[in-house]
């Protein structure tokens, strides 16, 4: 895990030179079908400089739609309804069309969590990086394919010259996502936004793009927003994590907390499932499934799945507590603004005995 001081919570509000990006009551919907769907709902969040923030939560969540939203990339029907993105202190959703595509690409990069998607297969991948540069550095053409070039050779591609002639079909998983790494890192951003950059890539392969980002982050002395539903790499990744469910935070905590003391019966049951048991011991897992989001139960949209509810959890939708040492959670089990829980909560599995630790 990273070891590096953790900065201080942010209070809603509170502004600090550390702050990098600032998300406050973001809301993002869909109109689907005569329905509308929340899918970021009253979201707020900071992201320091040179940290890593791990956004996390199941499929559905709406952790990539917050990462397009941060990029106004939102397509119809989706649509930002409500709230403010702050970046190097500037709202991002006042931002002329014109001034969000200077922003975009430059000073927050986004790494697509499919890279043969995100990839045009009718250009070769040293094209493409070339053309990242021109639209953002407006250098010559000749410097454009130099530093493509360059920036495959930074992300550890062998062969970066032969490799930049190469279309995307022809490369591996790895190599297209280290591509894609390499586009994001073209105009030296501030922030990178890392949605899911591991996914379907084996174990081997996933280390090392986990230990390029690492190595590109100090480098280039860049902040990381890292989307992702594996734990594994959130604890071997982020300094701070967010928890995310039904396009809800429900949890913020530094990395070692939320680990050793989780406070959402959400966090609990995920770190459940996970974590390391005796051999041919049963995971247990979350009972229910994840809600429509077009259809959430009224209170809290975990109450179903909870094995910790109150009555109060089917009625009112909870507010958050802030219990100390960055950490947040939206849960009725803790009282605004308080640290002691209302109500016990249940024992966590990984907490029935030392044989399960």
């Amino acid at each position: 895990m990273p070891d590096q001081p953790m900065p201080p919570a942010m209070e809603p509000g509170q502004s600090s030179p550390d702050v990098l990006l600032e998300v406050r009551r973001l809301s993002t919907v869909f109109a689907v079908a005569h329905r509308t769907v929340r899918a970021v709902d009253d979201v707020s969040f900071t992201v320091h400089r040179g940290e890593t923030l791990a956004l996390v939560g199941e499929s559905g969540s709406g952790k990539s739609v917050t990462a397009l939203s941060i990029m106004r990339l939102v397509a119809p029907p989706g649509r930002i309804v409500s709230g403010s993105i702050a970046f190097e202190g500037c709202d991002l959703l006042a931002l002329p069309e014109r001034r969000m595509q200077a922003v975009r690409g430059a000073r927050i990069a986004l790494v697509f969590q499919e890279p043969l998607s995100a990839l045009n297969p009718v250009f070769t991948v040293g094209d493409q990086i070339a053309e990242a540069v021109l639209v953002h550095k407006q250098a010559s053409r000749r410097e454009a394919r130099t530093r493509a070039v360059a920036l495959l050779d930074a992300v550890r591609i062998p062969d970066p010259a032969g490799t930049a002639r190469a279309y995307p079909h022809q490369l591996s998983g790895g190599m297209r996502q280290r591509v894609l790494i390499a586009m994001a890192l073209c105009c030296r951003p501030a922030l990178v936004i890392a949605d899911e950059p591991t996914t379907a890539l084996d174990v081997t392969i996933q280390a090392e793009i986990l230990d390029l980002l690492r190595e590109m982050k100090a480098a280039y002395q860049l902040s990381l927003l890292l989307i992702t539903h594996d734990l594994g790499v959130v604890a071997e990744m982020a300094d701070r994590v967010l928890v995310m469910y039904a396009g809800r935070i429900v949890e913020e905590a530094p990395i070692h907390t939320v680990f050793a003391a989780p406070a959402h019966p959400y966090t609990q049951g995920l770190l459940a499932s996970v974590r390391g048991h005796t051999e041919g011991r049963h995971l247990p897992g979350i009972d229910g499934t994840v809600p429509d989001l077009a259809a959430l139960p009224p209170g809290c949209a975990f109450s179903p799945r909870c094995p910790s509810r109150i009555p109060r959890c089917e009625r009112e939708a909870p507010e958050e507590s802030r219990l100390g040492a960055g950490q947040a959670v939206r849960c009725h089990l803790y009282p605004p603004g308080g640290s002691s829980p209302t109500s016990t909560i249940l024992q966590r599995p990984s907490d029935s005995g030392p044989e399960d630790r």
